[in-house]
């Protein structure tokens, strides 16, 4: 009888020992990867069951999610597999709204991005461990060219339809390779240059085979802010290869035909700050809604979009989010993120100085810092200086519509010299309080990249204004009339006007090497332009010098090739070169033919990422990829420095991030979905 009574205890006690897990934080976390869990991890490590909570305003805030049901149970809207987070400091408190400042739509706005940003992958915090995120877990065959991702089972989209590996599927094969929706796959999308196979090979598996091997794919979904998926269930109802009536339907609803529909939800981009069918058109939105589709596309962020104009934008917590902390509760914490429209950068840091802002990193220039350092007591917020990944660069325009200059551009001497003319220590002192370090543009960030040289980040930066000189005569740009300025070989004066966004470069640095080219007699002008005009002019081959941040760790080259051929860089980063692109992508039908160099150098990005990261072999290839950069000098870098950080006191759980960048997607890796806020501040993390 004892022994019954002994063996009745000992399963009550085992039972109670399941029924309780404790609350486990970072730094007490002992998981697979660092500060997170699959839930069936989780449970038998700590030999616990997790039960779970919802946020109490959960409904009401469901409620102004345009076209969205009714909302079911907590346990009907988790998946069956969570992610399970352990908070940094401690568990958060549910509530409140986080107020943030962009420039305007689709300006300065990655660091609010970041903070709801979802992909398949995500970088730790240590910015080297790939971990999982949407997908739970991946394989790779033996030559890195078969990924197979595993999904979570029971993971729902923001209007409750299930997300399956037919989401990921229909992305990529019936979007992506569509060019009624994106004209031309960015090449970090394509294998080889050619389109990878993407299957769901069930509910929740999904297989990527590719042309040639890639091992950085894996590192590429967990840095990128495009997202590898879309909701098939809403899209597909208005794509002709799934609906026969698409183009009735979506004509029903007052669109031209599906592929309208699908371009007013997707927007024709993977970049997710374009206008919203919101702002596009707030009546065609109303008529979706009516019609019982959501107003916006559903999402796996953690906020979605309910309002946006031309001053700003608001989300609310995403009611499916597939996190939880380690106590149960669904992330995110905070309810709502309220997002303001402000250009005029001095307007920007009045408010960071009132404490208005609860956090900001993207566009806040060093030159800010002394200000924002002076009165954080007063506002209540902190400022930490960073590392930066990149360094502001520039270059001149090698396709440049006035012929002349094109054939001065391209000419070696001439950028050397330009390069030797701009005084980098004196930029340093004023533009980076001596923080920074004179560096050349070798591509790679040399902080992930140790097989680039102190040699290589050294060419053609020492201030030399006598070798300057020789080098634009040289050149054939000399004063021919005598007035102090020099002339292109034709008599015509050479004149050049920098376009600059204080997004992109400090006013400071470009009144600098303005002055260091007008002294070697090159006149030079500036004028300050919002991001837009600046990206609109520089894509339309308007601009003759281009400048911005440019420069990329080592996992971002070790999967994408986007910054090392022409135009070098996307939309949002500098560029030059663009009729050479026009050439290669029409096969020499239009545009201007490149150097051989340009041939060399693909053949050697091609080579880099089909290696696997850190070996031996990707870091000869490397140094050459360095070496052709610095010989090229087709971008030109300047000063490598820090940036500042801004966030509240009253955000919890913040990890001040390790860099300043938007290569890592600014505190993607730093699980911002448990941030939250506390009106009597925070304890100091």
């Amino acid at each position: 009888m004892s022994r019954l009574l002994l063996a009745s205890a000992a399963v009550l006690m085992a039972s109670n020992v399941m029924a309780a897990c404790p609350t486990v934080t970072a730094k007490d976390a002992k998981g697979e990867y660092p500060y997170i869990f699959e839930k069936a991890e989780f449970e038998k490590i700590y030999q616990c069951q997790l039960s779970f909570t919802g946020n109490p305003s959960a409904k009401a805030l469901n409620e102004r999610i345009a076209g969205n049901p009714a909302l079911p149970a907590l346990t009907d809207r988790l998946p069956t597999e969570p992610l399970v987070i352990a908070p940094y400091v401690q568990v958060g408190q549910y509530g409140g709204v986080l107020d943030g400042i962009s420039k305007a739509t689709e300006s300065g706005t990655s660091d609010l991005l970041s903070v709801r940003h979802v992909n398949l992958t995500r970088f730790s915090d240590d910015l080297k461990t790939v971990v999982p995120n949407v997908a739970k877990r991946w394989k790779w065959n033996d030559n890195f060219t078969e990924l197979t991702m595993e999904l979570r089972k029971g993971h729902k989209w923001s209007d409750g339809a299930p997300f399956t590996a037919e989401d990921v599927a229909f992305w990529y094969n019936n979007m992506l390779m569509d060019t009624n929706i994106i004209k031309s796959p960015k090449d970090r999308f394509l294998s080889d240059g050619k389109p990878m196979k993407v299957e769901a090979l069930n509910e929740t598996t999904v297989r990527f085979t590719l042309n040639a091997p890639k091992p950085g794919l894996t590192a590429m979904f967990a840095q990128d802010y495009a997202q590898p998926f879309q909701p098939k269930h809403l899209l597909s109802k208005f794509h002709p290869d799934f609906n026969q009536d698409a183009n009735k339907l979506a004509k029903e609803l007052g669109f031209e035909d599906g592929y309208a529909v699908i371009n007013f939800y997707y927007g024709q981009s993977d970049w997710k700050d374009v206008p919203s069918p919101l702002l596009k058109d707030k009546a065609a939105a109303e008529s979706l809604v009516k019609s019982g589709f959501t107003a916006v596309a559903p999402t796996l962020e953690s906020h979605i979009l309910v309002e946006e104009t031309l001053e700003g934008r608001r989300l609310v917590a995403n009611p499916y989010f597939f996190q939880t902390d380690t106590a149960g509760n669904q992330l995110p914490y905070i309810n709502e993120i309220n997002e303001i429209f402000i250009g005029d950068e001095d307007i920007q840091t009045t408010k960071m100085i009132a404490g208005e802002i609860d956090y900001k990193a993207q566009a806040v220039n060093l030159p800010a810092a002394p200000v924002l350092l002076e009165n954080k007591d007063k506002g209540g917020y902190e400022v930490a200086l960073r590392p930066t990944i990149g360094e502001v660069a520039f270059a001149f325009n090698l396709t440049d519509k006035d012929l002349e200059k094109r054939d001065i551009f391209n000419n070696v001497d001439f950028r050397r010299a330009m390069s030797l003319a701009v005084n980098r220590d004196q930029i340093n002192e004023i533009a980076y309080f001596g923080l920074g370090t004179p560096t050349q543009y070798t591509a790679f960030d040399a902080d992930t990249a140790s097989f680039v040289t102190d040699k290589q980040k050294q060419a053609w930066i020492t201030y030399n204004t006598k070798e300057a000189a020789k080098l634009l005569d040289k050149a054939g740009v000399v004063d021919k009339d005598g007035d102090g300025l020099r002339d292109l070989p034709s008599g015509k004066k050479l004149e050049l006007n920098i376009q600059y966004s204080t997004q992109g470069v400090a006013t400071e640095l470009v009144e600098i090497i303005a002055a260091n080219w007008n002294a070697v007699g090159v006149k030079t002008t500036q004028k300050e332009v919002t991001s837009d005009e600046y990206r609109n002019s520089q894509s339309a081959n308007d601009l003759s010098v281009t400048f911005w941040t440019m420069g990329r760790p080592l996992a971002t080259l070790a999967s994408n090739t986007t910054d090392l051929l022409p135009p070098y860089g996307s939309f949002f980063d500098l560029r030059t070169g663009m009729l050479w692109e026009q050439y290669r992508n029409t096969k020499g039908a239009e545009g201007v033919k490149p150097p051989a160099t340009v041939d060399e150098m693909e053949q050697l990005a091609n080579e880099f990422v089909q290696l696997p990261m850190g070996s031996d072999a990707s870091a000869k290839v490397g140094h050459a990829i360095a070496q052709k950069m610095v010989d090229d000098l087709f971008v030109i870098g300047t000063v490598k420095a820090v940036a500042p950080i801004y966030y509240s006191r009253k955000l919890g759980n913040f990890e001040v991030p390790k860099t300043s960048s938007y290569d890592y997607y600014r505190v993607y890796p730093y699980m911002a979905t448990q941030w939250f806020l506390s009106e009597g501040g925070v304890a100091k993390q």
